[in-house]
C-alpha cells in the first residue's frame, strides 16, 4: 500500500517538475494495475468524494421536474432539463453529445430515467456518466454538495486509471489527502485489493510525472 508520506513525496516531486504558469494547472493521479485480466470485462467507475475541494468543483446536470427541477434550481446546480427539453435531445445526437460532455455527474428523477436512457443513453453509457436516479424527496442540496467535491474513477479493460485529484492552487497536504482517498476508494473495488497496484503517478497538467513504483509499504 502507499504510504502516505510517499505519496506527499509525489506531490512535491510533481509540483517541482511543473514550474509557474500563468493558469493553475491541474493535478492527476494515475494507478497502474497489475494481475487483472482485462478480457474477463474489467470495469471500475467509482465517484469518489475528495477530502479537499478543488478550485473547480465537478459540474452537475439534474434531469428532472416539477418539486426536484425547483429544488434542484434553487440548490444551483449547473442545468436543469426537463422532459420536453429530454425528448428533444433525443431527435437532436449533436446537442445530446455536447450536453453529455458539458457535465461531470448526472442525477434524474427515477420517474425519468427509461426516458434518459432512450435520449442519452448512447452517449452517457460510453462514458460512464448514466445518471444517479433521484426519487421523490431526495436531499437534492445535500447530494449536489456531495458531488461537488468529487470525482470520477474510471477504467474499463485496461490496466491503469486516472483522475484528478485537485489543481496547483492546493497545498501539498490537501492533495496528498484527496490522493489517498482515491487509492483507498480504487482498492476496494479491485480484485486483489492493494495487491493489483503496480505503479502510482502524479502530474501537474503541464510537468512531468512523479512516479512511485513497486508499491508494498502500508499507507500511514
Amino acid at each position: 500500500m502507499v504510504m502516505e508520506a510517499q505519496l506527499k513525496e509525489l506531490v512535491k516531486q510533481a509540483r517541482q517538475g511543473a514550474g509557474r504558469r500563468k493558469f493553475s494547472q491541474s493535478v492527476d493521479l494515475t494507478l497502474v494495475l497489475k494481475d487483472i485480466d482485462v478480457k474477463r470485462g474489467f470495469n471500475v467507475n467509482e465517484v469518489v468524494t475528495l477530502p479537499h475541494k478543488p478550485s473547480r468543483e465537478a459540474t452537475i446536470c439534474v434531469v428532472g421536474s416539477g418539486d426536484l427541477g425547483t429544488r434542484a434550481r434553487k440548490a444551483q446546480i449547473d442545468n436543469v432539463i426537463e422532459q420536453d427539453q429530454l425528448d428533444r435531445l433525443g431527435t437532436n445526437k449533436r446537442e445530446a453529445r455536447k450536453v453529455v460532455r458539458a457535465y461531470d455527474f448526472f442525477l434524474s428523477d427515477t420517474s425519468l430515467m427509461a426516458a434518459v436512457g432512450r435520449s442519452l443513453g448512447q452517449f452517457l453509457g460510453p462514458k460512464g456518466k448514466m445518471p444517479t436516479p433521484l426519487p421523490y424527496g431526495a436531499p437534492i442540496e445535500s447530494i449536489a454538495a456531495r458531488m461537488r467535491s468529487s470525482v470520477r474513477a474510471r477504467a474499463k479493460n485496461q490496466l491503469n486509471i486516472s483522475t484528478k485529484i485537485g489543481d496547483e492552487k492546493m497545498d501539498d497536504s490537501q492533495l496528498t489527502s484527496n490522493a489517498n482517498a482515491v487509492i483507498a476508494a480504487i482498492e476496494k473495488k479491485l480484485p486483489e485489493g492493494e495487491k493489483n497496484i503496480s505503479n502510482a503517478l502524479i502530474k501537474f497538467s503541464m510537468g512531468k510525472a512523479a512516479k512511485l513504483s513497486s508499491i508494498r509499504e502500508k499507507r500511514g
